[in-house]
């Protein structure tokens, strides 16, 4: 199954509204989001990564990493309009990848192991878990594009989980791993844990 050629879609366009301000200029660790975002993505095992987004920093972080930037001039669309604009620079792939920006935690490795669980089980869909919580990110094979293309509004891959739920595989990872920093009391008591350990 080596022979799948699997996209990668980075979300980075959100306004941040829950956080109040753009939410991947903030730093954890020394890192913004951001850049703890694009290094968690496993370039060497997909075809190719687009990162969505509304940003220029973030578009030229993109560059430098060979990724593909797409500017998202309407945000206030919705998560839909990232998830079309992300497809629509994935040109014959057998599956996608979608990856929020928001899980500072997120380690690369984990995500490759991902891709290569999902190499196994081509026609599911594959995402990490924890104690059999899904989390981010998520893999999709391409039979679901027309659905995810369909998303309208705030609506994302969950919609499009939720009617297929047979087929969703969960691959373990630790639960921090999966913590998504929404507004800055998450933010806050993450800093707050990493420095207790």
């Amino acid at each position: 199954m080596e022979k799948l050629r699997i996209g990668c879609v980075v979300m980075a366009a959100g306004n941040g509204s829950r956080f109040g301000q753009n939410k991947l200029a903030a730093e954890v660790d020394g890192k913004t989001l951001l850049r703890r975002a694009l290094e968690a993505v496993p370039a060497h095992r997909l075809c190719r990564v687009a990162v969505v987004t509304q940003y220029p920093e973030a578009a030229e972080a993109a560059r430098r990493l060979s990724f593909t930037p797409v500017e998202n001039h309407h945000p206030d669309w919705g998560i839909s309009h990232t998830i079309s604009l992300g497809l629509g620079k994935l040109p014959e792939m057998d599956a996608a990848l979608f990856q929020v920006a928001d899980q500072p935690l997120l380690r690369r490795e984990s995500v490759g192991r991902l891709v290569d669980f999902y190499r196994e089980h081509p026609e599911h869909i594959a995402a990490l878990g924890h104690d059999g919580v899904r989390g981010n990110p998520c893999l999709f094979p391409a039979r679901l594009f027309p659905e995810l293309l369909a998303l309208q509004g705030d609506h994302g891959g969950n919609q499009v989980i939720r009617r297929h739920e047979e087929d969703l595989l969960l691959w373990e990872v630790p639960a921090p791993e999966l913590t998504d920093v929404d507004t800055p009391q998450v933010l806050a008591q993450l800093r707050r844990d990493m420095a207790e350990e």
